[in-house]
């Protein structure tokens, strides 16, 4: 069986580490301007195709288009983080070397 590298890849080298990390909180911080903007643009459809915006239902439709949108930015910061950092290689490798270990 052959022994996964030992050299520490990705978020195990601090210097890559706290670059890695500022990329994701930047791609965060610009996302918030499109969350803003489809909360935004819902809001707005709403107010000319619906039948009038209470308080309660404009809060709840701007927080929750805003909010799933800063969401998804978050979850694809996190795979494009996970797959430059090297660790869904290591990933890769490690059940590559389980599954020939079993005799898959």
């Amino acid at each position: 069986m052959e022994m996964m590298n030992d050299q520490p890849s990705g978020l195990d080298d601090p210097d890559y580490a706290r670059f890695a990390w500022r990329r994701y909180r930047r791609i965060l911080a610009w996302m918030i301007l499109p969350s803003i903007g489809a909360a935004g643009i819902a809001l707005g459809w709403m107010h000319w195709f619906g039948n009038g915006l209470t308080l309660p239902l404009a809060l709840a439709l701007a927080f929750g288009v805003g909010l799933t949108i800063f969401t998804s930015a978050a979850l694809m910061g996190l795979i494009f983080l996970s797959s430059g950092t090297g660790h869904d290689e290591d990933a890769d490798r490690a059940s590559r070397e389980i599954f020939e270990s079993r005799g898959d």
